[in-house]
């Protein structure tokens, strides 16, 4: 029999309440949904792993799953159970202690290739840039202003398990922007925001990566990227944060492109012309 079989049980309630951020402050907790996400947090998130649940079924399908969580809480439930836990779970789902990464921690590790959101509240667009970032290698995302909270269990599941891979600052250590941008500046890194106004083209900025004029940014170079909120773009003191200003070219009749696609499209110019151009790290 199944280790847990009433969807009522207090556990249950307890693990379903904290898809909510009330919940998720007071037990400094968050939930991880489904196969993909789990295998990577007990892989690469495994000390803070505090429970994992399966259903028999998903046990069966995902046994690499199971042996990686040798040493942790494991326990087995119902599909009514994972189901009253979440309805995204899919069988599988895990339980993990919040652990932040400080702005402090991110400067020191030497960070070449930065994503910072400002005031991104969509949380499906926050976690397909915290995707995108890990999939350009880049080494950060920075959650600024009010953004969504990077716990929420849609902002998890839309990194697809890179939220344990790269990371993420939130909170107050992000909530000023400027802070932020002085801060990574300080580290080394150009500050490049983008918007549809912006005066450089990113694709003449590809085509002079390494060697370009005085006056206009270097991709090639350590950079943090500096995306607005979701409708109304970066404000134009949030803009003036930056050393310049790129647009990425809209070659058709789109009006412009959404946060996440932007984001993807800059973050994967900037890591062709740093690996063009690749400086050994130090």
């Amino acid at each position: 029999m199944p280790d847990l079989s009433n969807p009522r049980a207090e556990r249950v309630r307890g693990i379903r309440a904290l898809s909510g951020r009330p919940a998720r402050s007071r037990a400094g907790r968050y939930i991880v949904e489904g196969p993909q996400s789990v295998r990577e947090a007990v892989v690469h998130a495994r000390e803070a792993v505090r429970e994992v649940y399966v259903t028999e079924a998903a046990a069966e399908r995902y046994p690499e799953i199971v042996a990686a969580c040798d040493g942790l809480w494991l326990r087995t439930g119902t599909p009514d159970v994972l189901d009253a836990m979440s309805p995204d779970a899919q069988g599988v789902l895990a339980v993990l202690e919040q652990r932040p990464t400080s702005l402090d921690e991110l400067v020191a590790s030497g960070p070449r290739l930065v994503a910072a959101l400002v005031d991104a509240r969509d949380p499906g667009n926050a976690g397909t840039v915290v995707r995108a970032v890990d999939a350009a290698g880049g080494d950060g995302v920075v959650l600024a202003g009010s953004s969504v909270d990077p716990h929420n269990p849609k902002v998890v599941r839309s990194t697809a398990g890179s939220l344990f891979h790269v990371p993420v600052v939130a909170g107050d250590d992000a909530r000023d922007i400027a802070a932020v941008v002085a801060r990574l500046r300080a580290a080394g890194l150009q500050v490049l925001a983008a918007d549809g106004a912006g005066e450089h083209d990113l694709d003449e900025l590809l085509d002079v990566a390494g060697a370009a004029p005085a006056g206009t940014p270097d991709l090639s170079a350590p950079t943090a990227w500096v995306f607005g909120n979701e409708a109304r773009g970066l404000t134009g003191e949030q803009r003036a944060l930056a050393d310049h200003v790129v647009r990425a070219p809209l070659r058709g009749r789109a009006e412009s492109l959404n946060l996440a696609m932007a984001a993807t499209v800059c973050l994967y110019a900037s890591a062709r012309a740093q690996r063009d151009r690749a400086v050994p790290r130090s």
